[in-house]
């Protein structure tokens, strides 16, 4: 997160999520690097061979899922996401505090839908096979799953963060 400094000794909670927002964007990184290289196999392949593979298009749209869907949830951690932060600065401390807490709630909310209805398409879209190639129909709202449910976690552990006792927040340990 970016509100602890860093010549502070982070708790074990936040360096494990820590770790797992650097994960997430390690693979979102390395899917915009797949993304790339699909599509410019499709370039070849289109214009040099003319022999275009089916199999580009839905692993192309499931390398972008995967770049968005873990980049938003690292946004979250990180707090590098949409906000009403001038808005928040006119509020007295209280209030600043009271609407980083709803803020956070409504991103662990958002989470929590893409989570929740992601995970049902993606169950439920299993034994249907995309054309082209030999994955599921519904692979492309695993990201979207994964992503949802660590934009929660994100949130929430930033909730509690925002909630707890002022005098705990100073020393961290």
């Amino acid at each position: 997160m970016t509100d602890i400094p860093t010549n502070v000794i982070r708790p074990p909670a936040q360096r494990a999520l820590d770790r797992l927002a650097d994960l997430a964007i390690y693979t979102a990184a390395a899917a915009l690097l797949g993304l790339v290289v699909v599509q410019g196999w499709q370039v070849f392949t289109r214009y040099v061979l003319n022999d275009s593979p089916s199999w580009t298009e839905p692993v192309t749209l499931l390398l972008l899922s995967t770049a968005m869907s873990l980049g938003a949830a690292a946004g979250v951690h990180t707090n590098r996401h949409f906000g009403f932060f001038l808005l928040a600065e006119r509020f007295p401390e209280a209030g600043r505090r009271a609407l980083e807490a709803l803020r956070a709630l409504v991103m662990a909310a958002v989470g929590a839908v893409l989570a929740g209805w992601s995970s049902m398409l993606l169950v439920d879209g299993l034994d249907i096979k995309i054309a082209g190639a030999q994955m599921p129909q519904s692979i492309n709202y695993l990201p979207l799953a994964i992503g949802g449910a660590l934009m929660t976690v994100f949130a929430l552990y930033r909730v509690w963060r925002v909630l707890r006792p002022l005098h705990l927040q100073e020393g961290e340990a």
